[in-house]
């Protein structure tokens, strides 16, 4: 009886070790097929494999990383986008897996976790895969277009037509962006699947910074189609980007001719005008924050513009609401710095250098404002 139960405790001690070594001493096998059969393109056993490997080897970065890719291949997101998140937590420092777990959730219209996976692989790095990156770059855009953060979105797709990126998914998107379109879907007939692409076009001309080339593009577009939603602000937007000032002014009256509503194109002449002639300046803010009060860069702009005409009183009102929803931008703490300077509140001018200290550091404050 005794020597029955030793046995039976051995066993219950040394099984678990015994099925460790038998699966340890498989799994260089099973990694190899999996390789193998990854490599030969039969997607669905070289999945099969590598599950079965990983199975023995959790922490086995490379497999998820096959798997991964391979699952991505095969249009199963939400086996990827799982496979990458471990893959992620195996390793922090893997930008690359960041990237296609984002572009998993993207497929999965996960927009708001996609953007945040995407841009967090971005700042971690991807080395030596360049057309990853560019695929990033591409979503990120899409994402941001989307969420309705326009320069975002275009800083983004401007970079990859500087590197020579051209695809027409690229032009429409672009386009989509500098007319202000968040869709999910970009126009199929009618005058703006002609108009969209074309815009896009003279965009990725001017990220390129072929100027002469994008202005005559624009210029026809917008002599076609002249009563387009967006298209003067558009192109006055660029305009003023190529140093055209008068012109670039002139367009955006017209889309405020086109659109009396239209908050945005008076915010561009309003930054347009800042520090040149804020003065003049000051009635398109004052009117584009009344148009439209959620704007926190109207707040912004209009505090500048006043503080920059002497009206530090006002100016200190309109950047505190700004403050409130720019939290992070230095340049708000700069300006209600000397706003309050200017108004004698010392303690107040001194708090909000320090924190414009604190945020310069965290990130380039612009030369100018735009909205």
């Amino acid at each position: 009886m005794w020597i029955g139960q030793r046995v039976a405790l051995l066993l219950a001690i040394c099984w678990p070790i015994l099925l460790l070594k038998g699966q340890s001493a498989n799994f260089p096998s099973l990694a190899s097929e999996a390789a193998a059969a990854r490599d030969a393109n039969r997607l669905d056993d070289a999945a099969a494999l590598y599950r079965k490997a990983l199975n023995l080897n959790p922490n086995w970065t490379e497999g998820w990383w096959s798997l991964g890719t391979i699952d991505y291949d095969r249009d199963a997101y939400g086996d990827a986008a799982s496979e990458f998140q471990k893959l992620a937590a195996l390793d922090p420092k893997a930008g690359s897996a960041r990237i296609m777990l984002g572009l998993s959730e993207f497929e999965l219209g996960q927009d708001d976790s996609a953007l945040q996976h995407i841009q967090q692989g971005e700042r971690i790095g991807v080395a030596d895969n360049q057309q990853l990156r560019n695929v990033a770059l591409f979503h990120e855009g899409v994402l941001l277009q989307r969420a309705r953060k326009f320069e975002g979105a275009q800083e983004a797709l401007d970079s990859l037509c500087l590197a020579g990126v051209h695809s027409p998914e690229l032009d429409t998107t672009l386009g989509m962006v500098a007319l202000r379109m968040p869709d999910r879907i970009a126009p199929a007939q009618g005058a703006a699947a002609e108009i969209v692409p074309r815009i896009g076009r003279a965009e990725c001309l001017a990220g390129q910074k072929k100027l002469d080339e994008a202005r005559r593009e624009y210029s026809a577009v917008v002599h076609n189609y002249p009563l387009f939603p967006n298209i003067h602000y558009a192109y006055g937007r660029f305009l003023l980007d190529a140093r055209d000032t008068q012109a670039g002014i002139a367009q955006l009256e017209q889309e405020i001719k086109n659109q009396p509503g239209d908050s945005m194109a008076r915010l561009q002449i309003a930054a347009a005008k800042y520090k040149i002639d804020s003065a003049a300046g000051l009635p398109y803010a004052e009117a584009a924050v009344k148009l439209d009060p959620s704007l926190p860069f109207g707040h912004y702009l209009l505090g500048l513009l006043l503080l920059d005409s002497d009206n530090y009183q006002r100016a200190i009102s309109e950047l505190e609401i700004a403050q409130k929803y720019m939290a992070e931008v230095p340049g708000v703490y700069s300006a209600l710095g000397s706003a309050y300077a200017r108004a004698g509140r010392d303690e107040d001018a001194a708090h909000a250098r320090a924190e414009f200290l604190h945020w310069n550091r965290e990130s380039a404050n612009s030369a100018a404002p735009r909205p």
